[in-house]
């Protein structure tokens, strides 16, 4: 696995958790260690995509242009990964 495919299954992973536990918390708002498990995860996708996005490129459209220039046509695209 290359540098670049590890550190794009680090954001895939986060997401999961985060997709994972927003729908617990559809059916248990009150339960204080899964908001807990939620925020910790939130922190840690937005850190593995900044990680991401610094040595590789944008991640999606809205993380485009960043640099002096359009970097959003660089390729591979991240879903070629």
């Amino acid at each position: 696995m290359t540098e670049k495919q590890k550190a794009l299954q680090d954001v895939r992973q986060h997401q999961f958790a985060l997709i994972d536990a927003g729908m617990y918390l559809d059916s248990h708002p009150e339960d204080e260690m899964a908001l807990q498990y939620f925020r910790m995860m939130r922190k840690k996708k937005q850190q593995a995509e900044e990680l991401y996005q610094k040595h590789f490129g944008p991640l999606t459209l809205f993380d485009a242009g960043t640099d002096k220039r359009w970097n959003w046509i660089d390729e591979p695209w991240p879903w070629e990964v």
